[in-house]
């Protein structure tokens, strides 16, 4: 039996346990996978680049499941009607080659995206830390917020965005929940105070989002839209005098802001702080930058927190395997190609008043 969470289901769940329970959730998948990051195996996403976008397949396999997610990524998307981006991610046996379970991860990415640079932060962050700056206010944004908030307490941000309108939206849908939201007029005036900073923008182009002369001692930097070949937020210098944290070394060399270095520039992996192999702050006034492109095994671990937490919920059952007629022709035809055949189609049910009724994950 294949378990599926639609983008319907998908967004109950979210409605059901709220954002923040579970990204803390999928922050403690992530935790356990980095713990045993040497069990992967771990190549670069393949990707397909065009001038407007990017398609990319995501694959890892820890020897006993497989996993892999498509997901797009077309910054012009919303003015063509689209969403930006758009994913599904599959875990299968790795003993039967069986898919066991898929799921949209247009949702699941957003909520992995800020458990990540949560998980992240907890160990580079100052943890006297009490205000981020966030700069881009787009879907992301959100996530990031309420991220924070739950896995360190973050209750102030100060946002800037160069849309008023996509600031004003930030500010209505965040302050509702408790956090406290500043409305900047400018880069400068977002990053002023701010413990963490946050770059979470859009465009696929190679900008200088936050420069040099804004970044002050002792603060963490949680780069999170310089994600592919020629897309940057981070002006070169402040990486020169920082301390660089990565997930996959291969992989953000290619996209992520350390694209503008040299090939041997000095990086750390994040699975060797959180092991203990390697340091992570190591004093209040060092400038730490979290280079996140988003790696498979965080997309796996997703996967898993999602099959866990929903396992006999609102799930529709998908058999892959051969169906036909009982003593049919069509049942000695897959018996002779060594199929097990099946005659019913078998859907899980969804319990009376097991989840909410219907409604935006927003």
């Amino acid at each position: 039996m294949t378990q599926l969470v639609d983008v319907t289901n998908m967004c109950r769940w979210i409605d059901h346990h709220g954002v923040e329970k579970l990204i803390a959730g999928i922050l403690g998948y992530i935790e356990e996978d980095f713990a045993r990051w040497e069990k992967f195996d771990k190549i670069p996403r393949v990707a397909s680049h065009t001038p407007i976008g990017v398609i990319e397949l995501m694959p890892t396999s820890d020897s006993i499941e497989y996993g892999f997610k498509y997901v797009n990524g077309h910054p012009s998307n919303p003015a063509r009607g689209f969403q930006t981006v758009t994913a599904f991610g599959v875990l299968a046996d790795v003993d039967n080659g069986y898919p066991t379970f898929e799921a949209e991860m247009t949702l699941l990415t957003a909520l992995r995206t800020a458990a990540t640079s949560a998980m992240a932060a907890k160990v580079l962050a100052r943890k006297d830390s009490q205000v981020m700056a966030m700069i881009g206010a787009g879907s992301q944004s959100e996530f990031q917020a309420l991220g924070f908030r739950a896995a360190l307490g973050i209750e102030r941000v100060r946002i800037f965005d160069i849309d008023p309108n996509a600031m004003e939206k930030f500010r209505r849908n965040i302050e509702p929940l408790g956090i406290e939201v500043y409305l900047a007029d400018s880069v400068d005036d977002a990053v002023e105070g701010a413990d963490i900073i946050t770059t979470c923008t859009a465009d696929k182009a190679q900008n200088t989002i936050l420069d040099y002369s804004l970044v002050r001692p002792g603060v963490h930097i949680n780069g999170v839209g310089g994600d592919c070949p020629g897309k940057t937020e981070l002006d070169p210098r402040i990486l020169d005098d920082a301390t660089v944290f990565v997930e996959f070394p291969p992989q953000t060399r290619i996209e992520g802001e350390i694209q503008q270095r040299p090939e041997d520039f000095p990086v750390t992996e994040l699975w060797e702080v959180l092991t203990g192999a390697a340091p992570g702050r190591t004093d209040d006034q060092q400038v730490t930058v979290f280079d996140s492109v988003g790696f498979a095994i965080s997309d796996f671990s997703a996967l898993r927190c999602a099959r866990d937490a929903t396992a006999g919920t609102a799930l529709e059952g998908l058999d892959l395997r051969a169906r036909v007629e009982a003593g049919s022709v069509g049942e000695k035809f897959a018996e002779a190609l060594g199929f097990v055949p099946l005659t019913t189609t078998r859907v899980i049910k969804v319990p009376a008043g097991a989840l909410p009724p219907s409604g935006g994950g927003r």
